[in-house]
């Protein structure tokens, strides 16, 4: 019996183990600002987050189909190294929902955001291509009034579009997933 119990408990460890290992080094999450350094072209808020932006994506929910999709008009302006970003979302069920980011540059490509449904401060990092923010978000009262934990990529592309990736956990659980595009809007 106690030959059992040794083997079930180094077993369970090895478990335990492994599934530590693909958290932090095999997942979404695992990545880090520093892997794409030496990624181009460099990504810089006050140029790619200015102006009239158009945003279309798509949410998942925890069974990895498709809970939500939307568009969303956004606006981006900055003096120095403070700006706003506001985002204008109307969703595919037809409800909408606005959100105003307030921006502020720090050094070495950190910066801090807030708005409205974040409590506390976003913390963010810019490495190369790549802009890492991590934050934690309240849902409107009708979503449930949920407190989730988020970790937002946005990956620049050649042509100026972004392309933005989201993870959403609730005590450390995935329950959501977003994919977007985000693009300057073209005067006709």
């Amino acid at each position: 019996m106690t030959l059992f119990l040794t083997t079930l408990t180094i077993v369970f460890a090895l478990v335990l183990l492994a599934l530590y290992f693909r958290a932090s080094r095999l997942s979404f999450a695992a990545q880090r600002p520093e892997d794409y350094a030496q990624t181009e072209p460099a990504f810089d808020m006050r140029r790619h987050l200015t102006g009239a932006l158009t945003s279309e994506g798509v949410i998942y929910g925890p069974d990895g189909r498709v809970a939500g999709r939307f568009v969303a008009r956004m606006e981006g302006k900055w003096t120095g190294d403070t700006g706003t970003l506001t985002e204008d979302f109307r969703y595919a069920s037809g409800s909408t929902q606005m959100r105003k980011w307030h921006l502020t540059m720090g050094i070495d490509g950190s910066f801090t955001a807030t708005a409205d449904d974040v409590i506390g401060a976003a913390q963010g990092e810019i490495s190369g291509a790549t802009l890492r923010m991590t934050y934690r978000l309240r849902l409107e009262p009708d979503a449930g009034g949920h407190v989730l934990d988020v970790i937002d990529w946005l990956y620049l592309m050649e042509d100026g579009a972004i392309m933005n990736r989201s993870e959403m956990r609730k005590f450390g659980v995935r329950v959501a997933e977003l994919v977007a595009t985000m693009r300057p809007e073209v005067a006709d």
